[in-house]
């Protein structure tokens, strides 16, 4: 019995953060934790929780000093001080602090900053503070996972919600019991696919266009598919026909909507017009699957279900609980992102890959939208989206020519 309990193992109910204020508390060192010998006295500022100013008299003259409750990185709450202005390096920490506890007090019509805060206000600054650090944990895991080059971010001053509860960040598709993608068997032979495309490339062996032009914008009407080239080509990783498999260029951010819509998605630099932004990426179900997973979505109020119909009603992208960057963008009438139907690795016309394009030059700060009943001509598929705070239900029907 003994021998067979060499290999078992329970996972621990404490945080990293839980366990690193156990250690510095009892003096332990841990290498797991990154505790050493050299750090474990070590004291860094993890967030500030209160303000005071005392009036202290220096020779004939008074002087006022501002005075701030730190919570120390990696020490209980117990281990909390009282540290001075001048003591504290942390001009970010500081911003943050004044940030929510200005605009709490505006909140309850306050004009001036009292000499010490009361409970309600500290408490609202503490949880403002624990909701950033989350958001930042999510942030900093979204971003590990991929190695596209464009950066996630993620804000929300608007109130206290956190990451979504029972959602997977994922980059690329998880394909769902029953259902197979087939790797594409043969490649091109370019050796420059945009200038000298043998035999087409491989839009043209599919009997289409080249999509793109030499910036790697899009120059295809909406509506028609797009063939990137495959692991099987012999051109390279900077081919000009290798767009959307490279991931998401642009640094984007995950922020909290101020009228009521939840979550949405705003870029955080210029996007030039035509250029490739997101996938819509999500679990791949089939439709039967779908149908009776929207029964239960309707009820729930939250939905993300995009039916894939180029050529057959079979299979679904459903987003709700596995998704990327694309689960938070919101519906427009007037939107900036137009949907193109991609195939790279794998040519099943029954699973296209499902790529959002700017439909004009986006600004910094703006936010990125598509419209959920956009119409072309000749391709239909449905997505029903909506959330907490706004339930949008919209049959999305584009019919793209053969």
């Amino acid at each position: 019995m003994a021998e067979n309990l060499k290999d078992c193992k329970v996972a621990c109910l404490a945080t990293f953060s839980q366990l690193e204020s156990i250690c510095r508390e009892e003096g332990v060192i841990c290498r797991d934790l990154g505790i050493t010998k050299n750090n474990l006295c070590h004291f860094e500022v993890e967030y500030l929780c209160s303000y005071k100013r005392n009036v202290i008299k220096v020779g004939k003259t008074q002087e006022v000093q501002e005075f701030y409750l730190v919570k120390w990185k990696g020490y209980p709450e117990s281990m909390n001080t009282w540290e001075p202005r001048k003591n504290l390096k942390c001009t970010d920490l500081l911003s943050y602090f004044w940030e929510d506890m200005m605009q709490e007090l505006l909140r309850r019509k306050k004009r001036t900053v009292p000499k010490t805060l009361d409970a309600s206000i500290v408490s609202h600054v503490i949880q403002r503070a624990k909701l950033r650090q989350t958001l930042k944990q999510w942030e900093t895991h979204m971003n590990g996972l991929g190695t596209h080059k464009g950066c996630i971010y993620v804000e929300n001053l608007v109130d206290m919600e956190g990451p979504p509860k029972n959602f997977t960040y994922i980059n690329d598709y998880k394909v769902g019991d029953g259902i197979s993608l087939n790797e594409v068997a043969v490649g091109c032979e370019c050796t420059d696919c945009l200038n000298n495309p043998v035999e087409g490339c491989c839009a043209g062996a599919s009997q289409h266009k080249f999509a793109y032009n030499d910036s790697g914008q899009v120059r295809i009407r909406p509506g028609l598919p797009i063939y990137e080239c495959n692991k099987r080509c012999c051109c390279g990783p900077e081919c000009s026909n290798r767009v959307v498999q490279k991931g998401i260029q642009y640094s984007l951010c995950i922020f909290r909507t101020d009228n009521g819509r939840g979550w949405g998605v705003r870029t955080m630099e210029r996007i030039r017009k035509n250029t490739f932004v997101m996938e819509y990426v999500g679990e791949i179900i089939t439709t039967e699957e779908a149908e009776r997973r929207g029964h239960i979505y309707d009820k729930e109020g939250a939905t993300y279900l995009f039916d894939l119909d180029y050529v057959d009603d079979e299979y679904t992208v459903d987003a709700a609980h596995y998704g990327n960057i694309s689960h938070f963008v919101n519906h427009s009438c007037d939107p900036n992102l137009q949907v193109y139907n991609v195939f790279i690795d794998n040519l099943d016309e029954r699973l296209p890959r499902i790529a959002f394009f700017a439909t004009r030059s986006i600004k910094s700060g703006e936010e990125l939208t598509f419209d959920y009943k956009m119409q072309s001509k000749c391709y239909s598929f449905c997505l029903i989206v909506c959330n907490e705070e706004a339930i949008f239900s919209g049959l999305l029907n584009l019919i793209y020519p053969k």
